[in-house]
């Protein structure tokens, strides 16, 4: 069974209070799914177990040209548990999570309950408010500046997950930066299997699949939203890409490396956990954020970055951050779409 309503709407007055622990951990999956992932994929799947949902890695959504190692995937998981946590916390819980419960099954990241009832601090109730208005701001930023105060605050928030978070201040520095993210967009497009996997989740703006990323999304409207996948998909735009990418850059007030100290997927998901946590901060400052993920998807410049960065730890995710203009979501899948088959 599918629910009917968009997950972006939900009202937290229609929390099930009385109902039982499956009733509330659907309805906090409404949450918990606005959470970003790479190209919109949503790789997660849960299952509810009693009093705890387990959260899976849904590896039948993995993005095997571009995240080969599924890094990505896992990080984007831990954001959507951050989410789920976030929820949580509003609605009067602790929340308690166990990270890979099981050793024979990688595929379970964790498990999350209830935890002890708590009232939610102001952080929490800032947080959570946030959850429907972050969405993925592709669009140019305004040359506004980011107060110093805001930007100490991300910086905070990523080390209390288990993370890191450098923001590039040095202008050199930002243009090596601009560099690697042009050289990526070149690689990347010149691949015509990244072509093809980029393409299969690009969708035109009418379409009503719950994934991936409509048109509009990438700022095409009208009839070019229907050719936008076939044009991805068929020539290599990696010049044009690198040139709009460096733009974007030059144009952001923000531009931030959100890394780890290791690499494992332990690592990943106290990453994706930071991810959320940032974004969550910022958009409840009305600051909007984008990826630039190009120079660490590419391995050869991923080594470069961390060269270039001097030092240690590994480089997860390229941010930028400004103010701009509003922008409409993209789709989700419902609770219900998420949910192991078992539970529908």
């Amino acid at each position: 069974m599918s629910e009917l309503w968009n997950p972006w709407e939900t009202s937290a007055s229609s929390f099930p209070e009385k109902g039982d622990s499956s009733d509330k951990f659907r309805f906090l999956l409404n949450y918990a799914i606005l959470a970003p992932s790479g190209h919109n994929s949503q790789p997660w799947l849960f299952n509810i177990i009693g009093d705890e949902l387990e959260l899976y890695a849904d590896r039948t959504r993995a993005l095997p040209v571009c995240d080969p190692a599924d890094r990505e995937l896992v990080i984007s998981c831990g954001a959507a548990q951050f989410n789920l946590l976030t929820a949580l916390r509003h609605f009067g819980y602790s929340g308690k999570v166990r990270r890979f419960p099981k050793a024979d099954e990688p595929d379970l990241l964790a498990t999350v309950g209830f935890g002890d009832r708590r009232k939610p601090s102001a952080e929490d109730e800032l947080l959570f408010g946030a959850i429907p208005k972050r969405r993925t701001n592709r669009m140019p930023f305004e040359t506004r500046q980011v107060p110093s105060e805001l930007l100490k605050e991300l910086e905070a928030a990523a080390k209390a997950q288990g993370a890191w978070l450098h923001i590039f201040h040095d202008d050199a520095v930002r243009s090596k930066v601009a560099d690697l993210i042009a050289e990526g967009d070149r690689v990347q497009m010149a691949n015509p299997n990244f072509r093809r996997e980029l393409a299969a989740w690009i969708h035109p703006n009418r379409s009503v699949t719950h994934d991936g990323m409509p048109a509009y999304a990438l700022g095409r409207t009208g009839l070019s939203s229907n050719i936008t996948p076939l044009v991805v998909r068929t020539f290599d735009l990696g010049k044009g890409q690198a040139a709009k990418d460096r733009g974007l850059v030059a144009g952001s007030p923000v531009l931030a490396l959100l890394g780890s100290e290791g690499d494992t997927q332990t690592d990943w998901m106290e990453v994706g956990q930071a991810l959320d946590s940032v974004l969550l901060h910022a958009r409840a400052n009305e600051v909007w954020a984008s990826f630039l993920n190009q120079p660490i998807e590419v391995p050869d410049l991923r080594t470069k970055f961390r060269e270039l960065m001097n030092v240690g730890g590994f480089p997860q995710i390229l941010i930028r951050m400004g103010y701009g203009q509003e922008v409409k979501p993209t789709p989700r899948r419902t609770p219900g779409e998420v949910l192991m088959r078992s539970l529908r």
